[in-house]
């Protein structure tokens, strides 16, 4: 456990400290799938604002849904 604590992956630990999450508040797998699938999806919009920017974004969105 101390290993496993000690080794988070970059993204995951980006993720945390961006949002504030220490912990899940949820249990079991299905919850806990749902709560980190929420916060990845925050995570890749963030990274897409950051590298396209929000016109670039709404651009994109508008490509797509014509």
């Amino acid at each position: 456990m101390i290993i496993r604590r000690s080794t988070v992956e970059h993204v995951f630990g980006t993720l945390r400290q961006w949002l504030g999450v220490t912990h899940f508040l949820t249990r079991t797998l299905g919850r806990v799938s749902i709560a980190m699938n929420i916060q990845v999806l925050v995570y890749n919009l963030k990274c897409v604002l950051n590298i396209i920017g929000v016109a670039g974004l709404m651009k994109s969105m508008k490509m797509a849904a014509s």
